[in-house]
């Protein structure tokens, strides 16, 4: 912004007119002083709730009940091996093991599927920054800069602009897939859903009420568990943050390293190998990663770079993560101070986002990402109040990378391994928790005046989940099928 953009005209103003009239111009990039309504070509000024809740009469809330698969839709198999181009193929038995441990790791393994299934299903055309992989078990608790502890979105693999419901409805599905596999009821898995969804419309509802500034920075911390009435949960978040506190690079380090003498009669600090899982890269790939990070500096807020000058790199592994993530080149990298302490930076690939194919079918702009560990670091910063500090990107022998803290005092809740009276306390808590994410890019008054009062929209989504709840049983039911008659490898329990 420059003065010329806020200067006062210099005319005094005419003869009756009110002394403040017309002073201050319209500055870009902030809110018009109208923005309060919009003026239809034919029609009233309206309201951001207003114009939300006409939308209800193109895409009523009932219609998000519905499920209409494609002809062209991908088998379970072709989905996984669809995914899995570009991988490290001697990962990939590992990535499809997991995935048949249950319908819910399936359902965190095949995004791109739920991508495609989602095409056919109603949009509102309001648009936000999603997740892109929004089921239960990427939600949980990480450190801050200040040693407290954050409740939020903690994986952004997948994250894209597009569709709002597409998350809501992500979520809603693993709530039904998680209960199944502790083996609650019918109902009660429903009724997860319908609780997850019913958290979500009621905490858009109290985030377009606040002052702009209040939504913005609410409910990412323990208050969330009070504010969803998720009292159930309160033994079982005690018991991971105690857990996470202890969950820090100095702890990983101490296992996973060890102190040898070198041809100099030195001694180095290095990784361990624990192979499949942790293993020693080759020199010159160690030496590719460390020095990638100098171009990672440029892209760290500046007022840390004096933080990161007193670190020093040691040594430099491949370590096999996650689910979905399982494949993609991900390394972790050892850096330790002038006493020793250890700070581990995980620099791992970004692949395009698994919804970025769906999203022109679904009527959204794909916007190019120009650089993949961009889009994953700026839509998490987007989404989450509180970030790592050290988030940043980079590009290794020609492929883009996101940099992070690795084990800064991160944890999560299981689901999957909830009694089922936690479970609708769960749903709650991470609806709440996704409404406040979406609102930091998509008007909450809007979305509020769409999802409205009652539970209508929760009784919708909430067949919806249970019906791909039962798809997604289906495809997991082919996937070991395949494995059994050996269409298709699996490395088990690792």
């Amino acid at each position: 912004m420059n003065d010329a953009e806020i200067r006062m005209p210099a005319q005094r103003p005419a003869a009756g007119a009110a002394s403040g009239a017309g002073r201050i111009p319209e500055v870009p990039g902030f809110a018009s002083r109208a923005s309060s309504g919009r003026q239809d070509a034919d029609g009233p000024l309206r309201s951001p709730k207003e114009i939300g809740k006409a939308l209800r009469d193109r895409v009523p809330r009932s219609g998000h009940d519905s499920l209409v698969l494609t002809q062209d839709r991908p088998d379970a198999v072709r989905a996984v091996e669809e995914s899995s181009r570009g991988r490290v193929p001697e990962l990939t038995p590992i990535r499809v093991g997991r995935m048949t441990a249950s319908p819910f790791a399936f359902l965190r393994g095949s995004a791109g599927l739920m991508g495609h299934d989602l095409v056919g299903t109603p949009v509102t055309g309001i648009a936000a920054q999603l997740c892109g992989d929004a089921h239960a078990a990427n939600f949980g608790l990480y450190g801050d800069a200040r040693g407290g502890l954050v409740i939020d979105l903690n994986d952004f693999d997948e994250t894209v602009v597009g569709p709002w419901e597409w998350d809501l409805k992500r979520l809603a599905v693993s709530l039904v897939l998680a209960g199944r596999v502790v083996g609650a009821d019918e109902d009660v898995c429903r009724a997860a859903a319908f609780d997850t969804v019913g958290a979500y419309r009621r905490t858009m509802r109290l985030l377009a009420r606040l002052p702009a500034l209040d939504a913005w920075n609410a409910i990412a911390d323990e208050e969330l568990v009070s504010h969803t009435d998720a009292r159930d949960l309160l033994g079982t978040l005690d018991r991971v943050s105690a857990k996470v506190r202890n969950n820090t690079s100095a702890r990983f380090a101490a296992r996973s390293t060890e102190r040898v003498t070198v041809e100099d009669g030195t001694e180095e600090c290095r990784f361990v190998d624990a192979p499949p899982v942790l293993r020693r890269v080759p020199d010159a790939e160690a030496a590719a990663v460390a020095s990638a990070l100098g171009p990672y500096l440029a892209t760290v807020s500046e007022d840390r770079l004096p933080l990161l000058a007193r670190y020093a790199v040691h040594d430099v592994a491949f370590r096999v993560v996650g689910t979905g993530s399982v494949g993609t080149r991900s390394y972790v990298v050892l850096l330790l101070d002038h006493r020793g302490d250890a700070l581990i930076l995980q620099v791992k690939e970004a692949r395009p986002s698994a919804l970025e194919p769906h999203l022109r079918a679904a009527g959204f702009t794909v916007q190019p990402a120009g650089h993949e560990g961009r889009r994953v670091v700026m839509g998490q910063k987007r989404m989450q109040v509180v970030s790592d500090i050290l988030l940043g990107w980079t590009t290794v022998e020609g492929r883009p990378f996101q940099v992070r803290q690795f084990r800064n005092r991160k944890g999560s809740v299981d689901p999957a391994a909830l009694t089922p009276d936690q479970l609708d306390d769960y749903g709650r808590m991470t609806g709440a928790l996704l409404a406040r994410a979406h609102a930091h890019s998509a008007d909450p008054r809007l979305l509020a005046g769409y999802c409205g009062k009652n539970e209508e929209l929760d009784e919708a989504l909430a067949s919806f989940a249970v019906a791909y709840a039962d798809l997604t049983e289906a495809d997991h039911a082919d996937l070991l099928a395949a494995v059994k008659n050996g269409r298709i490898a699996a490395e088990l329990g690792v």
